[in-house]
């Protein structure tokens, strides 16, 4: 074993490598040459000299000490065992007399190097060879300096390699090295597990820190951090049971379990940040209190674990001490939330970003050269034929294994089972679809939620209405105040009447009005039908669910008493069904282990019979298994036929027919709750949208109101200055006859315009001038009126739609349509007085007021109403709420 830490100094980056095995010296040369010069010929012997000279070099290569590069360590054993699989296939190495018995390969184990195996066969090598590539992969990872982020992507890389290379001896040499005269514990499969998931551990840590480097959110970091922690836990489980648990140093369990701990604390401190900013503050301090106990507990076996680990287990821990003081007050100050028992809590979630290397294209060769020449070509087309054999076989039993299945699962659905059973005994369940439909609905608030959006709906009427009052008002106010000047002075009040400048807002006005009355109607129709439907809809208030479907119950009277016999026959037939389809999985598991681990071909090469009865010899091991699977579906035919029979019975006395047709109808009630909630649901929301929509309209008049205001009253105090000037026989020769009454100051005259942006506050705003009671002053202007021929555009339009069930009159939405036009007058629509208009002029200078020009009312210059709409609103031409018929 070895250990190393990047320069950066980062405690977590401590990690293990695995030392190659170690083997003595043996020649291959001679022993494969002799065969070859005795099974085939001399001349075949030199025509292969240089593959046995290759195979000599490389054995030799294998025996000395590590390459000081460890790339091409890796090279050389990848190459060697390649040539080892030509070999195998070629070559009959056992005691055999008749075989290749003067080879004895030897290896010492990695981790108690006085312990060794010795044996006469070709697989001891290879699942030694494979294991020395692991390791070799294992340095390659600690060789990168993980202080950088290239570093720390190609450690992890090698690391999967590394996984990948002990993943393929489990799966394919350890169990046939193992089965020789003497074995290792570093060969077995167990061995080979657990330096797999070793290996995955520090790749998925090496990404957990490039993660963190790179400033993933805390969740995506505790996913990583929970994987790593998993993997740790894995190993560690492998190596406390046998055979492994006395065969490792007392530092590699210390490390396993520090590093287990490490990155399940370190999940839970970066979930819990995640929690935080959710404001989970319960959870989070559960989370926080288990991450802190795995790290006590850890801490109890540390010997012989590395510093660097123990540093960063004491940071960590004081970060989550930290956090977790920081919750506690929180929840005591602010959200006095019960804290869960963390033993309650559910698994952190975790997501792998490793997986190992696939080995069989690397170590793949099918496509080597070596001593090709030695397999006749009868050996090849004869393996072929026998594994057609085989795969015909295990295809046409695998083909009725699936049909065995597929026929319980038909007959049973066919006879309402087991879903009748569970119904008697109170375990509802709905149909998928119905189920995720209802639970949409609750989450959306249920019917008992649309009160609350009712509620929303009146809300925003009655502030549009208070909006439109309060323009009504300052209107009437300037036209009462201007009739009273006008009965003052009479004659010398020469400018317009507001009456005949306010009409096209007057008009926009009442077309506000009448749509407000028109959805209110809407609303009450559908406020209507909550009423009429709360009684359908109030079966998916209930919860859970499934306690509004029927019950299936047993007789009320009973002429036998024998219900509960029939009852437990009818189960137990249906638990020995479920062991028969267990045993079905597993016998075509059996199948394909068998084929995977049928090498016929060392027989073929060797075979001195015929191999036709080769052929029926390794078959008949596959007889037992089709034995098994045609008893097993045999077994099941006549058990559903009992089950048949034992159902029948059951349905006519527990009546099942009436409690399917119960259920059916249930069923149907909640589907219609559902269709019915959802239009209701919808329509809400087009009102929502509606209300929201013409507010703002209404605060864009009502700015247009104001300033229409303010200029009257900047011009009323101009105009009463200059009628008391009159009277107090005051003579202005320059701009002071009546014509300069009608139009307005030069530039820099007047004082700057004050603020004109207003809240949409539907109360009362503070007026813009004073009483005509304050001292009057001379002077005024006059803003020009709409032009009497070009009509004020609608705030609002939609194009014509169907839909709603509830519209006033006709089919479409339940809420006014609207007026024609844009919902807001577009730029090129702007309105210019004439040229030769006599109060053409601005009211004072550089003044530009959305009276005159309201299309310069920029979006989203009124604050929004204040209710949460959900989703974002669409333009009203989009929106489905108001619908032309």
């Amino acid at each position: 074993m070895a250990s190393s830490a990047s320069t950066s100094g980062t405690a977590t980056n401590v990690m293990l490598a695995i030392f190659e095995k170690k083997t003595t010296q043996i020649d291959l040369y001679r022993p494969l040459r002799n065969y070859i010069a005795f099974n085939y010929s001399e001349r075949e012997a030199q025509n292969l000299e240089d593959d046995l000279q290759t195979v000599k070099q490389l054995r030799s290569d294998i025996e000395r000490q590590p390459d000081p590069s460890l790339t091409t360590r890796r090279d050389l054993l990848q190459n060697y065992y390649k040539a080892l699989c030509l070999v195998e296939t070629r070559f009959p190495i056992s005691p055999d007399k008749d075989h290749i018995n003067s080879i004895t390969f030897v290896w010492h184990d990695a981790f108690k190097n006085k312990q060794k195996a010795s044996q006469q066969n070709i697989h001891l090598e290879k699942a030694a060879v494979l294991f020395n590539l692991g390791a070799v992969y294992s340095q390659i990872g600690l060789s990168y300096d993980r202080a950088t982020v290239d570093g720390r992507r190609l450690a992890s890389h090698a690391f999967i390699a590394s996984a990948g290379a002990f993943a393929f001896l489990r799966d394919n040499a350890a169990t046939k090295a193992s089965i020789g005269s003497s074995t290792t514990v570093d060969l077995s499969v167990e061995c080979a597990g657990m330096l797999e998931r070793l290996m995955l551990a520090q790749a998925q840590e090496s990404v957990f820190e490039n993660t963190i480097a790179k400033g993933s959110t805390p969740g995506v970091c505790a996913k990583i951090s929970r994987q790593v922690g998993l993997y740790y836990e894995e190993a560690l489980a492998a190596c406390n049971v046998p055979p492994l648990n006395q065969h490792f140093d007392r530092a590699w369990i210390s490390h396993m379990q520090l590093k287990a701990a490490l990155f399940y604390a370190e999940a839970c401190y970066r979930y819990g940040l995640e929690l935080h900013e959710k404001e989970e503050i319960a959870e989070e301090i559960a989370r926080l209190k288990s991450g802190i106990s795995a790290l006590s507990e850890a801490k109890k076996s540390t010997k012989g674990a590395a510093a660097q680990i123990l540093d960063a287990i004491s940071k960590l821990e004081a970060n989550l001490n930290r956090n977790l003081e920081r919750a506690v007050k929180e929840n005591d100050r602010v959200y006095l939330m019960r804290v869960p028992s963390p033993s309650s809590l559910p698994p952190l979630p975790a997501f792998s970003m490793v997986k190992p290397l696939a080995m069989n294209e690397v170590l793949d060769a099918s496509k080597e050269k070596m001593f090709a020449s030695l397999v006749p070509d009868s050996s090849a087309k004869n393996l072929s034929r026998y594994t057609e054999m085989v795969d015909d076989i295990i295809r046409t039993q695998a083909e009725k294994l699936q049909q065995a299945s597929e026929l319980t699962r038909v007959r049973l659905k066919e006879m309402d089972l087991p879903e009748s059973i569970l119904a008697l005994e109170g375990n509802f369940t709905l149909p998928t679809d119905l189920k995720e439909d209802v639970e949409a609905v609750q989450i959306s608030g249920a019917p008992a939620g649309l009160e609350a959006e009712l509620q929303q709906l009146r809300d925003l009427r009655r502030v549009n209405q208070e909006i439109l009052i309060h323009i009504e008002e300052l209107l009437q106010k300037e036209a009462r105040e201007d009739a009273q000047f006008k009965s003052q002075f009479g004659a010398r009040w020469t400018r317009p009447q507001s009456s005949t400048l306010t009409k096209n807002l007057q008009d926009r006005l009442n077309r506000f009005a009448a749509n407000l009355k028109q959805a209110a109607d809407s609303d009450a129709r559908i406020e209507r039908s909550v009423r009429e439907h709360s009684a359908l809809m109030s079966i998916l208030d209930r919860r859970p669910i499934e306690s509004a479907l029927p019950t299936l119950a047993r007789p009320i009277m009973s002429l036998d008493a024998n219900e509960d016999a029939i009852l437990g026959a009818l189960k137990q037939s249906l638990r020995q069904l479920e062991t028969l389809g267990a045993q079905r999985a597993g016998l075509e598991d059996m199948l394909k282990e068998m084929k995977r681990k049928d090498d016929i071909l060392p027989k073929l090469m060797t075979s001195t019979g015929s191999y036709e009865d080769l052929f029926r010899k390794e078959i008949s091991k596959y007889d037992h298994i089709c034995e098994d699977i045609a008893q097993n579906i045999e077994a099941q035919e006549q058990l559903l036929l009992q089950i048949q029979a034992q159902n029948d019975e059951f349905a006519s006395i527990f009546n099942l027919e009436d409690y399917k047709a119960s259920r059916e109808k249930c069923y149907k009630q909640i589907q219609a709750a559902i269709a019915k909630f959802r239009e209701i649901k919808d329509n809400i929301n087009e009102g929502l949208k509606f209300y929201v929509t013409l507010q703002d309209a209404i605060t864009n008049v009502k700015q247009q109101c104001s300033d229409f205001v303010m200029t009257r009253n900047i011009q009323c105090q101009e105009m009463i200055e200059d009628v008391h000037k009159q009277m107090a026989g005051l003579n202005f020769q320059d701009a002071k006859s009546t014509g300069a009454y009608n139009s307005y100051p030069s530039v820099g005259h007047q004082a700057q315009r004050p603020v004109s942006q207003q809240q949409t506050d539907p109360r009362p705003q503070t007026p813009y001038y004073h009483p005509p009671e304050q001292p009057a002053m001379a002077g005024y202007a006059h803003p020009p009126p709409y032009s009497s021929t070009q009509q004020m555009p609608s705030p609002y339009v939609l194009p014509p739609q169907t839909g709603s069930p509830y519209a006033p009159s006709q089919a479409g939405s339940p809420y006014p349509p609207p007026q024609a036009g844009s919902p807001y007058p577009p730029p090129q629509a702007q309105q210019q007085p004439p040229a030769n208009h006599d109060y053409g002029q601005p009211a004072y200078p550089g003044w530009r007021g959305p009276y005159y020009n309201s299309h310069a009312q920029q979006a989203g210059s009124h604050p929004r109403p204040p209710y949460t709409i959900p989703g974002q609103y669409r333009p009203p031409q989009q929106g489905g709420y108001y619908k032309q018929q």
